[in-house]
């Protein structure tokens, strides 16, 4: 299948003598042109679940399906490729190479997955375009405001034409009016591209963008009706 799956994922770290269980048995699907989201209290195990879903950890039962491959069965060079090509990551902070222009934020990435061809530069400034940055191609992160350079960030994200996209908190740093206009551009884009989307985030007021929202409690995840008419109707008004 396209998107991403956890079948029965469990997650234990040892602490000492003692076992810690932050995942406990979550089964989840999110496909292609789904954009969820994962609340929570601190310490909930939403960290811990974005980490496993963006293959920088491994879980240890259960497992995760990625456009059908199977994370748990790749070696660390095939893990590395997959978080290249395939996972789009936007963080709580935008974390641009501060020595780069926008163009040049995108571009970095393509070169560290090949060269840059013209094809690729063309993709970067519609990107960037779609994302109203198409007047500060050749502007440093210091001569950006929070919100470009989180709409940056995004751009980044979705350079690669990645199969799913993780937003970890990624309004934590912006004010109200950003923080909506981030979240929009999120679902727009997962939407109009077709990509498979996960936001995490303590932001109650963001989840009127998402398909479904999930609530992870001691590290259980169980699905959120009470949004569901109220995101259905921001949906329709995103184009």
């Amino acid at each position: 299948m396209s998107g991403i799956q956890f079948k029965n994922v469990s997650k234990l770290y040892q602490q000492g003598e003692n076992q810690v269980l932050a995942l406990d048995d979550v089964s989840l699907t999110v496909e292609q042109g789904e954009f969820i989201a994962v609340i929570g209290p601190s310490g909930s195990g939403k960290s811990t679940f974005l980490a496993i879903a963006g293959a920088l950890l491994q879980s240890s039962e259960g497992e995760v399906i990625l456009n059908g491959k199977n994370l748990n069965q790749l070696n660390p060079k095939d893990l590395a490729r997959l978080r290249l090509e395939e996972i789009g990551f936007i963080l709580q902070t935008s974390n641009l190479v501060p020595y780069l222009n926008v163009l040049e934020q995108l571009l970095v990435v393509k070169k560290m997955a090949g060269k840059v061809t013209k094809e690729d530069k063309k993709f970067a400034k519609d990107l960037l375009e779609n994302l109203g940055l198409a007047a500060k191609l050749k502007k440093f992160p210091d001569q950006l405001s929070g919100g470009e350079r989180q709409r940056t960030a995004i751009a980044r994200a979705f350079i690669n034409n990645p199969s799913i996209i993780l937003a970890d908190e990624p309004t934590a740093s912006l004010d109200s009016k950003r923080a909506h206009e981030v979240v929009q551009l999120i679902a727009k884009e997962t939407k109009t591209r077709n990509k498979a989307a996960i936001m995490v985030t303590h932001d109650e007021r963001m989840l009127e963008y998402c398909d479904k929202v999930y609530r992870m409690e001691d590290g259980r995840l169980k699905h959120d009706n009470s949004f569901k008419h109220e995101n259905s109707k921001r949906l329709s008004t995103i184009g």
